[in-house]
């Protein structure tokens, strides 16, 4: 489309944390049972410039500790990258740990306007009270937050919608995108955007083929998302992905959108995400 695409769920790592993330997908048949060749292992600024290729105009490059001690060197590092790069919104993550919620203000006071919360990679429970003022303080900010919280491609210790659940009935202004649509609770994913009016869902692998395969869409997928429309985002985990980027605009493509709804998916809705303010 003439206007681009606006991407919230991309991934651009320091390089040594990315090659931990490829090593493991290179083992990804021991741990999902499936195989996961990284489609997109360019360097640096070959990502970026396929990107543009692609049509990205904007995108949220987003990182996640898997372990206590991580996020502030992270945060550094994201918000740096995000505010140097064409395209790039700065962004932010965070741990259940001590501590965690002055580094988030810190964060946000630099500008940081998106944040990652992977609860699966994490193995922390999204509801524990070391959390509970940095899931209010992105609340109060509007600033939105892309949660790895479904049980898709394998469940982690506290992952599952009605986990997650229980965080926005405490924070219901949160700006939560639900990563992956819920894989696979799709209609629960839908069900949280449709009681909390800031709860977003993203398209992240989501219809593709090699999602299908494991976790498919309800036949009537296009149809339930004709009253949520408007906060339904891009998303595609480029570069670690085991297919072209097109698969996934295919996939949105065939759900019998209106073009305005496309539209709106590909490029509007998350452009209001992700803009200050």
């Amino acid at each position: 489309m003439s206007t681009g695409l606006v991407d919230v769920h991309v991934h651009f790592m320091p390089q040594n944390v990315l090659d931990k993330v490829w090593a493991y997908f290179d083992h990804a048949s021991e741990h999902y049972g499936v195989d996961w060749g990284i489609h997109y292992r360019l360097d640096e600024n070959a990502r970026l410039a396929t990107l543009r290729e692609l049509g990205v105009v904007a995108f949220a490059p987003l990182v996640y500790p898997h372990k206590a001690g991580m996020a502030t060197w992270l945060n550094d590092w994201a918000i740096d990258f995000g505010t140097r790069t064409l395209g790039a919104v700065p962004t932010a993550t965070f741990f259940a740990e001590p501590g965690a919620d002055s580094y988030v203000k810190d964060a946000l006071e630099r500008g940081a306007r998106c944040f990652k919360a992977h609860v699966q990679v994490g193995g922390y429970d999204p509801r524990d009270p070391l959390l509970d003022p940095v899931w209010g303080m992105l609340a109060e900010a509007g600033v939105p937050v892309v949660v790895h919280c479904g049980n898709g491609p394998i469940p982690g210790a506290h992952t599952g919608l009605d986990v997650f659940a229980a965080v926005l009935a405490r924070h219901p202004r949160l700006a939560a995108v639900i990563a992956h649509a819920g894989m696979p609770d799709y209609l629960g994913a839908l069900d949280l955007v449709a009681r909390y009016p800031r709860v977003c869902a993203d398209t992240t692998m989501v219809g593709v083929p090699f999602s299908e395969a494991q976790a498919p869409l309800p036949a009537d997928w296009g149809a339930r998302l004709a009253d949520v429309g408007d906060r339904i985002v891009l998303g595609s985990d480029f570069p670690n992905i085991p297919y072209p980027y097109e698969v996934q605009l295919e996939a949105i493509s065939s759900w019998g959108l209106s073009t305005e709804a496309e539209r709106a998916i590909l490029h509007d809705n998350g452009l209001r995400l992700l803009s200050p303010g």
